[in-house]
């Protein structure tokens, strides 16, 4: 059983950064993948970024250029940083890891919020 732990959510300003963390209780070497979703009120859960076992990267084409997601095998930890944050940004984003043998595991999520 995997645990995942976010933080790092809150209230932003628009333009403004925050940086997600999400931290497993196992190694992240061994997941097949790794990602953040976001669900915004009323609206399906979806992926904003993810990154395989090998490095390579995926983006929502609504965050390309302003979200990096990145991964620290030593920490157990991926990360999401977001810049130039949007109202449309606003959502409660979720951790996601997909492990061997077709396990998937959620995080409980954190809320993000830009406004002004």
């Amino acid at each position: 059983q995997v645990q995942l732990v976010e933080s790092g959510g809150g209230l932003v300003q628009p333009g403004g950064s925050l940086r997600l963390s999400c931290a497993a209780s196992g190694s992240i070497f061994s997941f097949n993948a790794m990602g953040w979703y976001r669900q915004a009120p009323g609206k399906q859960r979806e992926l904003v970024a993810r990154i395989i076992s090998g490095g390579s990267t995926t983006y929502a084409d609504s965050v390309k250029g302003r979200f990096t997601i990145s991964r620290d095998n030593a920490k157990n930890t991926v990360y999401l940083q977001m810049n130039s944050l949007k109202p449309d940004d606003t959502a409660v984003y979720y951790c996601k890891v997909d492990a061997p043998y077709g396990r998937v595991y959620w995080g409980q999520g954190t809320q993000v919020t830009v406004s002004s």
